[in-house]
């Protein structure tokens, strides 16, 4: 298997990078990274990189982490 530099950011997935990149991307974010570290580290924007976990499958968090419990 040969391994090739990701796309450059800004530069159109296709094919079978576009497959590698959204794996790549599905299993970062199922480590626990969030979508923007994803993000970061597969160098594609925020939009992007949630579009990719998508088409991949991936079950996507919800915002702003545990329950909160009430007082009292």
């Amino acid at each position: 298997m040969t391994t090739t530099a990701p796309p450059a950011k800004g530069q159109q997935l296709r094919g079978l990078t576009r497959a590698a990149t959204a794996q790549r991307a599905a299993d970062l974010y199922t480590q626990g990274c969030t979508i923007r570290s994803v993000a970061d580290q597969i160098g594609r924007s925020y939009g992007a990189t949630r579009d990719l976990l998508i088409e991949a499958g991936v079950q996507l968090r919800g915002r702003g982490g545990g329950i909160r419990k009430t007082a009292g």
